[in-house]
């Protein structure tokens, strides 16, 4: 009769036997995560502005404006990121917008300075930066 005279190791538990692969796959699912509620949290904020008045109209402002169409070509697009903020409360707000602007001939910066007061928007700003020829165009007076 023979006898075992090897020591066997006690078996290892889950944690010590996976942790290679868990520690960076529960890291990178965690920077996943959160980078997917980051980009959620930019979208919904860029499609509240988009879908505002002050946005909507002085875009349509300048795409309909024959000179700032002469200065930029056609068709006359946003373009990049939006910069700005806008608050509405009830029937009250208030918004100031930079909005990139691109066209065939030349980029711009559409500015956009609003409030709003009983339901109304009344605006202060809406001037267009052409970035060729650094010409300011105030569209509020058109």
């Amino acid at each position: 009769m023979q006898y075992d005279n090897t020591i066997h190791e006690p078996r290892k538990n889950w944690w010590q036997r996976n942790w290679k692969w868990f520690v960076p796959t529960g890291c990178l699912s965690l920077l996943v995560i959160f980078s997917i509620v980051v980009y959620g949290i930019f979208t919904m904020v860029t499609s509240v502005i988009k879908e505002s008045t002050p946005y909507t109209e002085a875009l349509q402002k300048v795409v309909t404006d024959s000179y700032i169409i002469e200065q930029l070509g056609e068709p006359i697009e946003q373009s990049g990121m939006l910069q700005g903020t806008i608050s509405i409360s009830n029937d009250d707000g208030e918004a100031d917008l930079q909005i990139p602007l691109k066209g065939s001939k030349s980029k711009a910066t559409l500015h956009v300075v609003a409030y709003k007061k009983n339901d109304q928007w009344h605006y202060e700003t809406i001037t267009v930066l052409v970035e060729t020829t650094q010409e300011k165009i105030n569209l509020i007076d058109k």
